[in-house]
């Protein structure tokens, strides 16, 4: 056989233009949903690899349209459908427009994307783009003039305070995080390996009060060692970049490094924070589809993207 058959129809699969065939919404002014799909191509990748992750938003979309026909089934990762009935739905805003050298732009139009989607009581997921993507994002929460903890899950610890001369990139997105005075609470899980950070970065991340979590601790006693840091009724920021996951499931991501969280570790942090406090804002980000292996990386994050949504449906619910 030359060809692969087309499997996706076995599913009931339809064209979609959005994620999981949502509803699409271009103006943040008017948004009415749980949460928003947004891409974030672009924010402030390092000139020497320009924006590699710049498919990632796409790539995403592309491997949840074969589930698109099926978001009101159930979904045994949150114990029902997707949206259950009484919840507002989530709506996909499409990719901001992002410039390939004028970063500055690209920053302050997370910002302020992010800043009105919250001011609408929409919860925004930001789907990457590499890991620069949180700085704004974050920056944008300060708006509100609430408190946030946040939760990374990342295989490295993010804490440069410059790297390649560039101070706001993916090297340092926790140590500008620690800087906002409206983060009060940083947990970081997954690390492994040899990354970017120096001793003196682990030092400076533990000095400033963060609880660093190791990837070796969470294989070996599970999630709720990390979830015990936060505090009940927190609003929490949950920071994904997939490479803090195994790279057997998300090999979509350039810092592949063995070792990592399982699938079901990312829904149980996830459960669990909406368990106890408020999910405020997502990121994934790292996401670089020309890496991905039979679709597989994708597959992953397009669910916990879904899953996420259902989560914080439920969420407004119950509040």
């Amino acid at each position: 056989m030359s060809q692969k058959p087309d499997l996706a129809a076995l599913f009931g699969a339809v064209e979609v233009s959005t994620f999981l065939g949502l509803d699409a919404c271009s103006d943040f002014e008017r948004i009415e949903a749980s949460t928003a799909y947004i891409g974030a191509p672009c924010a402030t990748p390092y000139l020497s690899a320009g924006p590699y992750a710049k498919n990632g938003p796409d790539s995403i979309r592309k491997a949840a349209a074969p589930l698109a026909a099926n978001s009101d089934r159930y979904n045994f990762d949150i114990g029902g459908p997707l949206f259950p009935e009484g919840s507002l739905r989530a709506v996909d805003c499409g990719n901001l427009p992002w410039h390939e050298t004028d970063f500055a732009s690209n920053r302050e139009t997370i910002r302020k994307t992010v800043s009105t989607v919250v001011g609408r009581g929409t919860i925004p997921i930001l789907i990457g783009g590499d890991d620069s993507v949180p700085i704004p994002m974050l920056d944008a929460l300060n708006d509100t003039g609430n408190k946030y903890t946040v939760l990374q899950v990342d295989a490295h610890i993010d804490w440069r305070d410059e790297y390649l001369g560039e101070k706001l990139g993916l090297s340092s997105n926790m140590r500008r995080a620690s800087e906002m005075d409206h983060i009060e609470n940083i947990i970081q899980v997954g690390a492994r390996g040899m990354g970017s950070a120096y001793p003196q970065d682990v030092e400076d991340c533990l000095s400033w009060g963060v609880h660093l979590i190791p990837a070796s601790s969470i294989l070996q006693s599970g999630v709720q060692q990390a979830l015990d840091h936060i505090t009940e009724n927190a609003n929490v920021v949950i920071c994904i970049d997939i490479d803090g996951l195994d790279p057997s499931i998300t090999p979509n991501t350039i810092g592949r490094t063995p070792g990592g969280l399982s699938y079901q570790h990312a829904i149980d942090l996830i459960q669990g924070v909406a368990d106890m406090a408020k999910i405020a804002a997502a990121n994934f980000v790292e996401i670089y589809p020309e890496a991905d292996i039979d679709g597989q990386g994708g597959l992953t994050v397009s669910r916990l993207v879904a899953a996420t949504m259902g989560i914080v449906a439920r969420q407004q619910m119950a509040r």
